[in-house]
């Protein structure tokens, strides 16, 4: 039997010999011989008869393989033969063994393994491979020694001059290996790393112990007088580091901390600790530590369900108001406890139902941007509870909303309650006069605390709505589509301490009832030409609706329809505003042409350009009336406010997936002057990725924009080789000439390690809601199946929030 040779100094793979390295390409001096079915029928009786005795003791002998070092063993098939070809075999009957030699290969429950001589020894029932062994287990590990002893089952044995190649590719490298109890397989003098690399050449990183020791029931892997090497040069000693195996998606422990440093907060660091209590719930510390403010205790709790999941995430801290930064508004009230509960939850109650919640619930308006909880841009607190019902024909939705405003110049007018607001739709099966009719009922209950700042009463308003939908699409023998509809619409409003829109004063208690029968025909004519390469769809749009001339509603509070845009998605609906508080009334009449491309290849465009002309009764677009502090309830240069409205145009075109592009204009009906522009475009091509999207909003000094508003937000992206990449993003006010933010990030990711460098820069500033420019620096490695660092830095780095912050964990 050859020497075992020395493991190599430094990490990586296992040490193959000059002379070895020149004999592997020579030709052998035997050549292989199958034995054939009749030499692997008489080793397999010989085996199965020394297993029969042990097998009615209810003992199971049948060779296993060897408990794998990151995953599971699968369970062996009794049933399935053995296969073995060699160059020659020998029977011992006095030393009761079985001996192959020569490229000896065997092949048991999908478990290869090849050794030059392999030894079956019956009265110890082990099996031993000796020389050049090679074991590739059926979930895809490799293992490699001089030597391999396995005993009478497969669990325990110990290996010479060990080399194991993981199914991910995970490496080890030992003088020797024992496994022993069936469960723990110790290393001596071993090196273990992920990392892939080139013959003579230490790979990237590696951890080097005296004794590795793989714990397959407790899925941990520990190293005793360890050091870690970063390309064969030790940086870290440890005299003793565990962590949990990589087939572990979960298990208790420390996650790797997060260090870095912020103006506000001073230096921090968190260390979080993991509490797997259970396989559908546990629990996660993180305390963070913090130089200026002290110590902000933090808390996750995760729990599945059988029918769904929710999330508890608690955060709080003891405030000492003198730490806080002198440009802090009321300082004095933040003294003591401050905190939040953030919790999310998400239930499937049958196949039709679901309930569920989004609630954050806080001290105060900053404490969750200050500590970097939320982004210091959120201006709104949205909570929700839902519950939602749908089936073929039918929707229900009952929804629970809370609006906060997070603004330090907030009034009570931001903040309102919605007790609930139920959505229902049903669309009959049975049709009525060759159509489809639908019911749709909407039912609001809103309260706003303090509406009024001089009465100081509660705002209440309820609504109920209901619509009945008729529609039925007929086309005649030379293609023309006509679509005519109906709509009955029933409104009941009760409402007090609402501020009329029209004289801006307060309405102490009423109940309005108003109601809209609305009649209609959208008539189409597409006319299609095929060529051998694509199809072209030219189609002349008309629509005509008409209603009462005029509804009473101008003195009725807005609160869902203050939505206003005017583009080609809405061109063709029966009502332009976003919710059921205004009525479109009077006749209207709305016409447009669209085009639509179709290559065979995929590649696809389509334009819709059109206008809006409103014939007769009130345009309600045009009179929007006042909030209570002045400002208009919607905009009222949406483009629809004269007779004639402006013009929309919508392009879509999409010639290959390597390019996108979006346009959404609107042009002044007078001059065809630009009023808005919505524009995108995605570029993917080999390395390269780029995105941009520009906005335009005309001057509107009625609307308070004294000036053209409009930015543009672009993102490149360039894999510069397999491993590098490099890409930024920045969002530039074009009006002012300035940068709003941007960012650069640096990545280097391999099969075991990851690097990125990012720096990300705001120069938005609005001193009322505690914001200034900033920089931020952050920096993360990972290493393969041990965990992540983050780090960041430079003084103002909240402005990203919760966004920002690196994550960590093993």
């Amino acid at each position: 039997m050859r020497g075992a040779p020395t493991p190599r100094k430094t990490c990586g793979d296992r040490y193959v010999p000059l002379w070895r390295q020149l004999a592997t390409g020579g030709a052998r001096v035997a050549s292989r011989a199958a034995i054939g079915f009749a030499v692997f029928s008489a080793l397999f009786a010989m085996l199965m008869a020394s297993n029969a005795s042990a097998q009615e003791a209810g003992a199971t002998t049948i060779p296993k393989s060897p408990g794998s070092l990151f995953s599971t063993t699968p369970k062996l098939d009794k049933t399935q033969p053995l296969y073995l070809q060699g160059d020659q075999l020998i029977y011992d009957t006095k030393g009761n063994r079985v001996v192959a030699k020569g490229n000896v290969e065997i092949y048991y429950n999908n478990n290869v393994l090849k050794a030059d001589e392999v030894i079956y020894d019956q009265s110890a029932n082990t099996l031993s491979a000796i020389g050049n062994v090679e074991l590739k287990e059926a979930n895809g590990n490799v293992i490699r020694a001089e030597r391999y002893d396995i005993t009478d089952d497969f669990r325990d044995g110990f290996v010479q001059s060990l080399s194991v190649v993981t199914k991910d590719e995970d490496r080890i490298v030992a003088s020797r290996g024992t496994r022993r109890e069936g469960n723990v397989t110790e290393f001596s003098d071993a090196k273990y790393t992920p990392c892939k690399s080139e013959a003579g050449v230490p790979p990237l990183w590696c951890i080097s112990a005296k004794k590795v020791i793989h714990d397959q029931a407790e899925a941990t892997i520990t190293y005793q007088d360890a050091q870690f090497e970063i390309l064969g040069v030790p940086v870290l000693y440890l005299p003793y580091f565990q962590h949990a195996d990589p087939s572990v998606k979960r298990k208790s422990g420390f996650l790797m901390p997060v260090y870095g440093n912020s103006g506000d907060i001073g230096t921090f660091v968190e260390v979080p600790y993991y509490f797997a209590l259970a396989p559908n719930y546990d629990v996660t510390l993180r305390p963070m530590y913090t130089t200026k403010q002290g110590l902000l205790y933090q808390a996750d709790w995760r729990h599945r369900l059988w029918d769904g999941e929710y999330t508890v995430k608690l955060a709080g801290i003891d405030q000492n108001a003198n730490n806080l930064p002198d440009t802090t508004i009321n300082r004095e009230k933040l003294d003591g406890f401050r905190g939040s509960v953030e919790t999310k939850g998400d239930f499937s109650l049958s196949s039709w139902w679901n309930f569920g919640w989004d609630v954050t619930v806080e001290s105060d308006d900053t404490f969750r941007r200050f500590y970097q909880l939320d982004n210091v841009l959120l201006t709104d607190r949205i909570n929700n509870v839902y519950l939602t019902g749908l089936s073929d024909r039918n929707y229900l939705g009952i929804n629970l909303y809370h609006f906060g405003g997070l603004l330090l110049d907030d009034t009570p007018l931001s903040e309102s309650r919605v007790h609930p607001v139920i959505d229902h739709n049903y669309i009959f099966s049975d049709p009525l006069f060759g159509g489809e009719l639908s019911v749709n009922n909407n039912v609001l209950s809103f309260s706003r605390t303090d509406a009024d700042p001089i009465v100081s009463k509660r705002e209440d308003i309820s609504r109920v709505v209901t619509e009945v939908k008729w529609r039925r699409r007929l086309i005649d023998a030379i293609g023309i589509t006509y679509t005519p509809f109906a709509e009955l619409r029933g409104d009941i409003y009760q409402f007090n301490n609402t501020v009329d829109a029209v004289t801006g004063e307060v309405i102490d208690n009423d109940t309005v009832t108003r109601g809209l029968a609305t009649g209609g025909i959208t008539v189409a004519y597409p006319w299609v030409a095929n060529s051998p390469s694509a199809s072209h769809i030219f189609e002349p749009i008309g629509q005509i609706i008409t209603r009462q001339n005029r509804v009473t509603q101008d003195r009725l509070p807005d609160e869902d329809a203050k939505s206003l845009v005017f583009d080609d998605t809405n061109l063709f609906e029966t009502t332009k505003f976003s919710g059921y508080d205004r009525l479109e009334t009077g006749t209207r009449a709305n016409v447009g042409v669209q085009y639509t491309f179709q290559a065979n290849s995929g590649g696809y465009a389509r334009v819709l350009a059109g206008q809006s002309f409103h014939l007769k009764g009130e345009n309600v677009y045009g009179n929007p009336g006042h909030d209570v502090n002045g400002a208009f309830v919607y905009n009222p240069s949406s483009g629809l406010e004269t007779a004639k409205s402006d013009y929309v145009l919508g392009f879509y075109f999409a010639p290959s997936e390597v390019f996108r592009f979006i346009s959404q204009s609107r042009f002044d009906e007078r001059d065809l002057t630009l009023r808005r522009e919505d524009l995108s475009a995605a570029f993917e091509y080999g390395p390269i990725t780029a995105q941009a999207t520009y906005t335009f909003v005309a001057s509107d000094p009625a609307f308070g924009f004294e000036s053209d508003q409009q930015d543009i937000v672009g993102s490149l992206g360039l894999r510069l080789t397999d491993r590098w990449t490099l890409s930024g993003a920045m969002r530039y006010d074009l009006d002012a000439g300035e940068r709003l933010t941007d960012s650069l990030q640096l990545r280097y990711g391999d099969e075991c390690f990851a690097v990125s460098a990012i720096y990300q820069e705001s120069l938005i500033s609005d001193p009322a809601r505690d914001i200034r420019p900033d920089q931020t620096l952050m920096f993360r490695f990972e290493l393969k199946n041990i965990g992540s660092y983050g780090y960041k830095t430079d003084v103002l780095d909240h402005v990203f929030g919760g966004d920002q912050k690196p994550g960590s964990g093993l």
